[in-house]
């Protein structure tokens, strides 16, 4: 990657969302930054999930995702989700938990969210796969500060970028 590249990427300082999911088996959850509104007219959200993760691999079998839009009071949350795997540690059991459409984790303390169901999966090759999704559920208490890349930077992640697990 390019110096020019990591400045400009460096610059967006992007909001940061913990994704939530669920399958038959088990339930999911990490810290995300790459996320956006992908279309208008139908309302359409994407988000891209590490390989490395383990909410990938759960939501490779989930239909639904939960959006939780962080704010500047979510550190806390934000810690919880992106220096942890669940491949160790149950990262919901001691959160005030809801559930939404398609089984998803809602997490409670987080009243900025979107319910989603999978439309659309690439997978180009690179370290992350997008997922376009339609919101089936929304929930929102008003206009916030979000929480940024610039507030998590310090955080471990519970992964390496290039660590990736074999599907099961």
């Amino acid at each position: 990657m390019s110096r020019t590249f990591d400045a400009i990427m460096g610059s967006l300082d992007a909001r940061m969302a913990v994704v939530t999911t669920a399958d038959a088996r088990e339930r999911a959850g990490c810290l995300v930054g790459f996320h956006v509104q992908s279309s208008i007219d139908p309302p359409r959200y994407t988000i891209w999930l590490s390989k490395a993760n383990h909410t990938y691999r759960v939501g490779l079998r989930a239909t639904h995702f939960g959006i939780h839009f962080l704010t500047t009071d979510d550190l806390e949350v934000a810690e919880l989700f992106g220096t942890r795997t669940g491949e160790t540690v149950d990262k919901f059991r001691d959160l005030p938990l809801g559930t939404g459409a398609g089984g998803v984790p809602v997490l409670r303390r987080c009243p900025h969210r979107l319910i989603v169901r999978r439309i659309a999966q690439l997978d180009d090759g690179g370290d992350h796969v997008c997922i376009t999704t339609e919101p089936v559920e929304e929930h929102s208490t008003g206009r916030f500060t979000p929480l940024r890349l610039s507030d998590v930077q310090h955080l471990q992640p519970g992964h390496d970028a290039d660590e990736r697990t074999p599907i099961e």
